[in-house]
């Protein structure tokens, strides 16, 4: 009789699979679930709600129940998502908390003779290993935090970075957002705050400890996510590099960067009638009005003027440091050209920052 392998959340990350399958319901994998995972349920959305209720009024009649939908289903994908996979297939089994769910499916894949592994503690162990990661790997980074205006290039001076090879922290491209009140991006729903939290500790361990790590200055919340404690802690400590660029160069940016609103006033009046107690209703109207007229230029600066910029400086003189001693690199513009450019100069600011350090250690 064919058994299956156990591995513990270590020996998992760790080893070789040729697929994680994560046979939760689809609501449960769009929470969260292990990096590079496909969803196999063995039990709909809908059937674990049908099973969990019947086990309250008779857990043998919710069992048999739960097994006849469990083979059916895995019987659909032995015929669908599996029906190619090769004889030396190696695949990673794993549910909530690595039980009944897994178990079945991690049972007939090797039977049919497939080496399977089903993960031991199953997602809830993982979920406990990447909050315990989170609580220890910020502090073992050399962070440098890039700071400035809305609208100065920070998201696109990251990418730049990482082109050049440097190690980066998105943390806008790892929220779907763009941390601003305007942020939302179209069609593009944030992820699950769980899922966020596995997407930021993806990224911290792989980097290399003796490296700078980038990251920009962000507030305690990107949209509808929070920023885990400790390393939102460790980012407003760290050394800073302020960018700094003219405000005509800042307007053409950001309508670039927000070409999605300028087709949509009414999406726009909804997110401005946000900072209604804050900028007053006559302000709002104004605001509506140049939208509808189609005066973007004039709009965006009206915003960056009278409230985003009297906004970053609040939050960033109080909450960031290292900001009073940051180095500070002006920009003519925000071409692809000039965003190179200070990508390079960051580089060299903060190798020569890290000698300094040293000689003086």
């Amino acid at each position: 009789m064919a058994t299956f392998k156990t591995a513990t959340i270590d020996e998992v990350l760790t080893g070789e699979y040729d697929d994680l399958l994560d046979v939760r319901t689809p609501a449960e994998f769009a929470d969260d679930h292990l990096p590079g995972a496909i969803n196999l349920p063995v039990l709909s959305n809908e059937e674990r709600v049908r099973v969990g209720t019947l086990y309250t009024q008779s857990p043998f009649e919710a069992q048999r129940l739960g097994a006849a939908l469990i083979a059916r289903n895995i019987a659909q994908h032995l015929e669908t998502a599996l029906a190619d996979k090769p004889r030396t297939w190696k695949p990673l089994v794993y549910c909530w908390r690595g039980g009944m769910r897994s178990g079945a499916l991690a049972h007939i894949l090797s039977e049919i003779g497939w080496r399977t592994t089903r993960m031991h503690g199953g997602y809830k162990a993982y979920r406990g290993y990447v909050l315990q990661a989170l609580d220890t790997l910020p502090p073992q980074f050399l962070w440098c935090v890039i700071s400035g205006p809305t609208g100065s290039g920070k998201s696109r001076l990251l990418q730049a970075l990482a082109a050049e090879g440097a190690q980066v922290l998105d943390l806008e491209q790892l929220a779907l957002h763009r941390g601003s009140l305007l942020g939302n991006l179209p069609d593009q729903p944030q992820p699950a705050q769980k899922l966020f939290e596995s997407r930021i500790w993806e990224a911290l361990r792989r980097f290399d400890p003796q490296r700078p790590v980038f990251v920009e200055a962000e507030s305690r919340r990107i949209g509808l996510l929070r920023v885990p404690g400790l390393l939102l802690d460790q980012m407003r400590a760290a050394p800073c590099i302020a960018i700094e660029a003219p405000l005509s160069a800042r307007v053409a940016f950001l309508l670039e960067d927000y070409e999605h609103f300028l087709g949509d006033p009414a999406s726009l009046a909804e997110q401005l009638a946000k900072l209604t107690e804050l900028q007053g209703r006559q302000t709002i109207t104004e605001w509506n009005t140049l939208a509808a007229n189609g005066e973007w230029p004039a709009l965006v600066e009206q915003l960056l003027v009278r409230h985003y910029d009297p906004a970053y400086k609040r939050s960033s003189d109080g909450n960031f440091s290292g900001l009073q001693k940051a180095q500070r690199l002006s920009l003519a513009g925000l071409d692809n050209t000039n965003i190179r450019q200070a990508a390079q100069q960051c580089l060299a600011l903060v190798q020569d920052s890290m000698k300094e350090t040293q000689t003086h250690d």
